[in-house]
């Protein structure tokens, strides 16, 4: 059953993604309402409404719940208590077992692997003993990541080519909390497809971006990505199977490694709107974020198809001062989050650069 025109959709979380979410809204008729415990966020600067609260905050929750005919979330580290609490007053998409999943590496890898998709090695890591044992079984190299609230690269340290053993310290310096060491990869490329699942079933793949990251962070998604077609439909069948076995509905990330052969292995998903998916507010007639929004009111799903190549790029902290010479550039599409502080690290906003195809 769809929402009709002016029904309410409550979103968690009041960063960028939430933004574009309740600008995609508002396109298609609907009112918003967001739980963000940071006042003016992105968010509500565009919303209808804003509750100012914690995530976990019960009478929040119940105010959004009463509030919203169906809740989403711009962020996969929403707890998962306060899903499982709303869905018993409101339908919740994506549903709560897809932030269970995304939420733990460990228990992404292996839900990952336990549906055909492979993924690099890993070990969980707990003590510095077991740190070493495993980077022995590596090679002596490694990723090692908190296994729990890390994102653009945060909570994470890489071993090269290290003898095993000597390590004493480094759980404690990482905060004495779950680790899981991932073996290193010897990709080509990294890309990601944005998919999404309607309540019936249906299912709407982007093609795959090819993505650059440095210091841990996206910088540029490219379109078309430099992988041929047998890659591109691994790529969107892997997307695919994930969304059919969480039952999810909305708009999801999945990002892989590309090897020489041109197999897959699948490095993490994310259960919403995807920075690497900000190119389809330009290149395609439905964004990701109209996407979401069509799926989680049960609405149609639109065409994935793009129009265009493109590059897109993110504006993170300085970059900002590129912003006039960026506006006189003919083709260009600017995405500015609202954010007032500037700082290292920090998204400030995206632009994409388009070109038609022929």
């Amino acid at each position: 059953m769809s929402l009709a025109p002016g029904s309410t959709i409550g979103i968690i979380g009041g960063g960028q993604l939430g933004r574009m979410l309740a600008v995609a809204a508002a396109r298609l008729g609907f009112r918003t309402i967001v739980l963000e415990p940071q006042a003016d966020c992105p968010a509500a600067q565009v919303a209808n409404r804003q509750i100012v609260a914690a995530y976990d905050d019960t009478a929040a929750l119940e105010e959004l719940a009463t509030a919203s005919d169906v809740v989403t979330y711009e962020f996969e580290n929403v707890p998962v208590g306060a899903a499982e609490m709303l869905v018993a007053r409101v339908p919740v998409c994506p549903p709560a077992r897809a932030l269970e999943v995304a939420q733990d590496r460990v228990t992404e890898k292996n839900f990952l692997n336990g549906i055909g998709i492979p993924t690099a090695r890993f070990c969980p890591v707990d003590n510095d003993d077991q740190l070493t044992a495993a980077l022995k079984a590596f090679d002596g190299s490694g990723v090692l990541k908190t296994r729990r609230m890390g994102y653009d690269g945060k909570g994470q340290r890489v071993f090269r080519n290290m003898e095993a053993g000597g390590f004493a310290g480094t759980c404690e310096a990482m905060g004495n909390v779950p680790l899981i060491l991932e073996s290193l990869v010897a990709f080509e490329r990294e890309i990601s497809v944005i998919a999404a699942r309607g309540p019936d079933g249906s299912v709407a793949a982007y093609d795959p971006a090819e993505n650059v990251h440095r210091e841990g962070i996206l910088r540029t998604s490219t379109l078309p990505a430099a992988i041929g077609p047998t890659t591109a439909a691994a790529a969107k069948d892997a997307a695919s199977r994930i969304l059919s076995a969480l039952d999810y509905v909305g708009v999801i990330g999945v990002e892989f490694f590309v090897l020489a052969d041109g197999s897959l292995l699948a490095n993490e998903l994310a259960p919403r709107v995807h920075n690497s998916g900000h190119w389809t507010e330009a290149a395609c007639v439905i964004s990701q974020f109209e996407q979401h929004i069509r799926a989680v009111a049960g609405l149609p799903l639109g065409s994935p198809d793009r129009h265009s190549d493109c590059v897109m790029e993110n504006l993170i902290g300085d970059d900002m001062l590129k912003v006039p010479a960026l506006l006189a550039e003919p083709d260009l599409m600017l995405h500015l989050y609202g954010k007032v502080e500037s700082r290292p690290g920090r998204k400030m906003g995206h632009f994409t650069r388009i070109s038609r195809r022929s």
